[in-house]
């Protein structure tokens, strides 16, 4: 056969070839319906896999957060069919017109795309509804999980999930309509570090909403990858104590590690349960926190700023000793007629003096601070002195945002002379004006946070880390660096044996203010203070670390309306140091009567009595 002819036998094949599969397709897409019926019932879907969020454990690993599964009814709008919907709603639970109004946002979003119709379904009621989605093309349910706190403890240290607003949906492309977000503590400062990283999977699922498979074998799918877990340094059983001994009280507990600058326990009270804030039940509970006149989610341990009182005199002993305007055996008389006092005997030198906690005595030593002879003008000295004054201050700490991992840290108020410059005017303010800051009253401020710290660096000698609650990520080894650095006041560490002993004093001598303090076998230096309120009965504060010979816990107590600092807040801290340093406490008496005080009971009935004008000097 030449070339001409097998050219034309070749082409004849290819064209018999041509038309039976011209002719199969035509049979398969037009006459065989069998075949039309199999590819009009199947569909992708694609599935978001969210990863589990990093758990977050305490400093011996007892869970302080973990994750318990839900489901969101997702709904994709074009492949809905006609139903019931008055019976679909009573199925998931929801009011007929919510989910009409749903179904109506769900298509103005996308047709093609799935949106969360309700969402955070318990898994045991989910099983109930999951039964009937055969009924109700269209509409399919996704797996994630909710927060759960097995201690229902630590509320405003923790804080919360909620659905992601809008405007942050726009801020940041990670977050899409539906996402949970970390708002408040620890869940909102590692959002990042405990989110993870979202997966899909691609699937086929038929008319009846059953899934057949994985679309393609899984080319397209991608895996979730769980959040990191936070491993901190709270110590469970003391935060449930101390919850427990705030009970019917306003005020806080801060402990720290002084020697590594961890949070032990951070208890603010009033506080709530924070599974109320856990699944669809948050947004009805939270109104109700949000409305309650107590403040139960007002975070009084960060951001409620309070004066100091007179836990403010040991701060003022060492700079005054460092500055040189005054001595270890400096004495001054407990002249009333300069600012009140309580009766005790004469402080005769700085350890007295702070045993004693006498004001006229720090009322001269500020004075003396800030009247140095520096400028023939009075008012000029003053502020030279006060700046001086200011720069140790904000060595300690005070006046400025501490660097801890939690949102919302307040960072208190030290006045220094441009505060007063725009207050009075330049060169219209003197220590005439500004005395009470003698005695940590008047526009000085500090949070409980800052007062804890004090005590920490009173316990080393003049340094410290900045207090921090977690203490690794993703693994308990895996310390965080940031908080390994040292910060040091501008005071010589020489002057702390002296405050440090003056402190001693304050608990376990006659006429020192804080005798409630005690602990069998421990030695514990504190200092007790009563901040004025002119709303109301005065707050107690009382700072302390122990033991003296080797500090393990540094501690402040802040009692609202409370009066005398050594009352109540003074033994609080003492259980609390109990507790962490021997593992028992041997005073059950004094847990009765802290934990059966109402003092917010008290609080309404009481009634301010008039107080005798201070004379200015």
């Amino acid at each position: 056969m030449n070339f001409e002819s097998r050219k034309y036998v070749l082409i004849a094949g290819a064209v018999f070839v041509s038309v039976v599969f011209i002719l199969r397709l035509f049979w398969i897409q037009v006459i065989d319906d069998r075949w039309k019926a199999e590819a009009a019932s199947m569909a992708e879907r694609k599935v978001t896999v969210y990863p589990s969020r990093g758990l977050i454990f305490d400093r011996n690993e007892k869970l302080l957060v973990a994750n318990t599964p839900v489901y969101d009814l997702m709904v994709v709008p074009r492949e809905v069919k006609p139903f019931d919907t008055a019976t679909f709603a009573r199925l998931i639970s929801v009011p007929l017109d919510d989910l009409i109004e749903r179904l109506a946002e769900a298509r103005a979003y996308s047709r093609y795309k799935p949106s969360v119709l309700e969402k955070q379904i318990p898994a045991d009621q989910f099983s109930a509804i999951s039964v009937h989605l055969h009924k109700y093309p269209g509409f399919f349910g996704q797996s994630r999980t909710l927060r759960t706190y097995p201690s229902h403890a630590a509320a405003h240290l923790l804080g919360y999930l909620s659905e992601v607003s809008p405007s942050k949906v726009e801020q940041d492309e990670y977050y899409k309509p539906g996402d949970v977000i970390g708002v408040g503590g620890l869940e909102q400062f590692y959002e990042e570090q405990m989110r993870g990283r979202r997966g899909v999977n691609y699937v086929l699922v038929d008319v009846h909403n059953n899934v057949k498979g994985p679309f393609k074998n899984g080319l397209y799918d991608t895996l979730a990858v769980p959040g990191k877990n936070l491993f901190s340094g709270i110590d469970l059983d003391l935060q449930l104590l101390g919850e427990q001994l705030m009970v019917n009280k306003k005020g806080s507990i801060v402990a720290l590690d002084p020697a590594t600058g961890e949070v032990l326990c951070l208890v603010s009270s009033p506080s709530y349960d924070p599974e109320l804030l856990v699944g669809r039940i948050r947004n009805t509970n939270y109104k109700v926190l949000q409305q309650d006149p107590i403040k139960p989610l007002f975070d009084r341990a960060l951001q409620a700023q309070y004066p100091p009182g007179s836990i403010f005199k040991i701060v003022q002993s060492l700079i005054a000793l460092d500055e040189g305007v005054i001595g270890p055996n400096t004495g001054f008389p407990c002249n009333k007629s300069l600012v009140g006092c309580h009766n005790h005997p004469t402080a005769t030198d700085v350890e007295k003096a702070i045993q004693y906690s006498c004001n006229p005595y720090f009322y001269m030593v500020f004075k003396r601070l800030v009247e140095q002879d520096k400028d023939r003008s009075r008012f000029r000295d003053a502020a030279i002195g006060l700046g001086i004054w200011e720069e140790y201050m904000l060595s300690f700490g005070l006046g400025q945002r501490p660097g801890m991992d939690l949102p919302s840290v307040k960072g208190g108020n030290i006045p220094g002379p441009a505060y007063y410059d725009k207050k009075y005017g330049k060169e219209r303010w003197a220590f005439s004006t500004i005395y009470s800051a003698s005695i940590g009253q008047g526009e000085v401020l500090v949070a409980p946070l800052q007062m804890a710290n004090l005590a920490a660096i009173f316990a080393n000698k003049g340094w410290y880390h900045d207090p921090h609650v977690i203490r690794a990520i993703g693994h308990p080894d895996s310390l965080q660096s940031r908080y390994l650095e040292k910060h040091r006041t501008d005071v010589d560490p020489k002057w702390y044996d002296l405050i440090q002993e003056g402190m001693r004093r304050v608990v376990h001598e006659a006429g020192g203010t804080a005798r409630q303090a005690r602990i069998p076998g421990i030695t514990v230096c504190g200092k007790t203070g009563t901040a004025e309120n002119p709303h109301g009965k005065d707050h107690a504060v009382f700072i302390a670390f122990a033991p003296m010979e080797d500090p393990k816990i540094a501690i402040a107590v802040y009692v609202e309306n409370s009066g005398f600092g050594g009352t109540w807040a003074a033994p609080i801290a003492s259980l609390i140091i109990e507790r962490y340093l021997t593992d028992t406490i041997t005073r059950p008496e004094t847990v009765k009567r802290m934990v059966e005080a109402d003092l917010i009971a008290a609080e309404k009935d009481y009634v301010r009595p008039p107080k005798k004008p201070r004379r200015p000097r």
